[in-house]
């Protein structure tokens, strides 16, 4: 019994050394690499708000409003306004915006407004629908076929939606949730567009 014992202590001993050593490796890891995780990150938003947004000579970055859609409800969302200035004058801007209502969850754009709210581009930056269906949004809402095209849109001023829920956007073929979704993001990226504007305003004042 007492060699028993002391097997089964030596086991646990083992194992919990195991899961200490373990620990520190991933730790050491992570401490080393967090620093270039960030910079990547840091990169692949400029270059996705270089993309789609108006040339700009300021640090989008640096002056980023922050717009709650939803607000003071479970489904609140940080929607990123990321401004264009050129000589510290607004022309435009790259907005981060976000649904969870994707057919698969949620759904990330980088949407570019010209200084008026027009749709000057967009990118796709993070989703998980069905590939051939809901994935084709990347290419098919900058098509120029039929109604399929939202570049030169102006959310405030167009049907922004799909035509099933009385918009003038054709959606993707047998994925309209997908695309509802889509859409639901560019209209909540150019509200935080407009929020950011009259909030520049109001300081002006």
């Amino acid at each position: 019994m007492a060699k028993l014992q002391s097997s089964l202590m030596n086991m646990v001993l083992s194992l919990g050394a195991i899961t200490i050593i373990a620990a520190m490796l991933l730790g050491g890891v992570y401490a080393l690499t967090k620093d270039t995780i960030a910079d990547a990150e840091r990169k692949a938003q400029v270059q996705a708000i270089s993309e789609v947004a108006p040339t700009f000579d300021n640090n989008p970055l640096d002056e980023q409003f922050v717009y709650v859609a939803n607000a003071g409800t479970k489904d609140s969302l940080n929607i990123i306004v990321y401004p264009a200035k050129v000589n510290g004058a607004l022309v435009g801007a790259a907005v981060k915006s976000v649904t969870k209502n994707g057919f698969s969850g949620e759904i990330e754009v980088m949407c570019g407004f010209e200084l008026d709210g027009t749709i000057r581009d967009y990118k796709v930056l993070k989703h998980a629908e069905t590939a051939g269906l809901g994935s084709k949004m990347q290419e098919w809402f900058r098509t120029p076929k039929g109604s399929q095209n939202v570049i030169g849109l102006n959310p405030g001023k167009d049907k922004v939606r799909v035509k099933k829920d009385g918009g003038q956007v054709d959606a993707i073929t047998a994925a309209t949730i997908s695309s509802r979704a889509f859409l639901d993001t560019l209209v909540e990226a150019y509200n935080a567009f407009v929020a950011m504007q009259n909030k520049a305003e109001e300081g002006e004042k």
